[in-house]
Formats: C-alpha cells, structure tokens, sequence
C-alpha cells in the first residue's frame, strides 16, 4: 500500500508525514510549514523541459571548444572528444578514460536515463517499479560527478596563468557543458520519484 492511498503525505522539506486533509487545497507541514502535495505539481512538465533544453545544449558542448592551452604563445582551442584524443596520443590512458567517462559518458547516460524514467511513467511502459527507482537512485549517485570537467578546468585557468610563456582559457563549450550538468542535476531534482509507483500494479511489480 503506498502512503497516499493511507491519507499519509510526506513534507518534502523535512521528510515530516502528515496526515492528509481532505477538505484542504493547500495544506502545510505540521512541523516546519512548507507546503506539502501528494505529488509534486507540474512534475513532469518541468522535469521535461529541463530535460529537452539540457539536450539541445549538449550538442554545443561537445562540438565547441571546451579550452585552450597556450604554450609560448601558440595554441590551438580544444573539444571535449579531441582533449580526448590528445591524452590518448600522448599515452595518457587513465587520464582519457576519466575524461571520456565524466564529459561524454556520464551526461548522455543521464540524459537517455531520465528520458526513458519519463517516457516509462507517462506511457505505463513495461518497467517494473523497482527497475525505475534503481534507475533513479544511478541517475542521482552519478550525478555528483557531473562537474568534474568542469572543476579541473578552473583550477587550471586559476593555476596556470604565465602570461605568453604558457596559459589555459575557458571557452564556450565549457560554458555550454556546465549548463547542461546543471540542467540535468535540477531535472533529476524535479522528477517526482513518488510518480513511480502510482501504476505499480500495472506493472506486475508485486514481489
């Protein structure tokens, strides 16, 4: 039995559980105010166009230079995929991987998992209830390390700065890929994970 179908909400501010009112539009938590619903409203919705906006952004993220390094004034502007391959040229494996892993891997695989949690909630597709919140609870732990890029090319535009001798400068990719992590960061933030199991018993999910 779910909670709501027990007249029970929860405050999705301090986790408090209050006691539904039936004859009240707006009800607030018992314990620190905040308004509490039964389902988030517009969850979906907004979940969607963080979404969608965070997928048109990721096509600029991976086609424009995300920096450049200058050494003794000559440099030349880099993408994610060709910072890539550069570390890979230069035997550097590990450091490719991590790269590869956090700055392609990870964003196409939230943006992919948070599509099909949607599409599975909204079309009563065939995913069990416990697939989904699995799904959900990846999505959330490989969030955190979204930013990594991003936090390495900051430190070394702040770390590397000797004028002509040798510098590294954001561009625009950067800024692109950082609105894409944040982008997907909120939409997972949004998506109401209580939505998952409000058709349980369509999916056979009974165990």
């Amino acid at each position: 039995m779910r909670a709501i179908d027990a007249g029970i909400l929860i405050c999705m501010e301090c986790h408090e559980l209050n006691r539904q009112e039936p004859d009240s539009n707006e009800q607030t938590c018992t314990r620190c105010g905040a308004l509490v619903h039964a389902r988030r409203p517009n969850s979906l919705v907004r979940t969607w166009a963080l979404l969608v906006t965070a997928a048109i952004l990721y096509i600029p993220a991976n086609l424009l230079p995300i920096m450049t390094v200058s050494s003794l004034g000559q440099g030349a502007p880099s993408t994610i995929m060709s910072g890539v391959i550069e570390l890979v040229q230069h035997g550097m494996f590990p450091i490719a991987a991590v790269v590869f892993i956090a700055s392609i891997l990870v964003p196409t695989f939230k943006l992919v998992g948070i599509a099909l949690l949607l599409f599975s909630v909204q079309r009563h597709q065939p995913l069990s209830a416990r697939q989904r919140i699995m799904m959900y609870r990846f999505i959330e732990f490989i969030g955190r390390w979204s930013m990594l890029d991003i936090f390495v090319i900051a430190i070394l535009v702040a770390l590397v700065s000797f004028g002509r001798l040798a510098s590294i400068e954001a561009n625009l990719g950067a800024v692109a890929f950082s609105s894409v992590v944040i982008l997907t960061m909120l939409a997972a933030v949004t998506f109401d994970p209580r939505l998952i199991w409000d058709n349980t018993e369509s999916d056979d999910d009974h165990d």
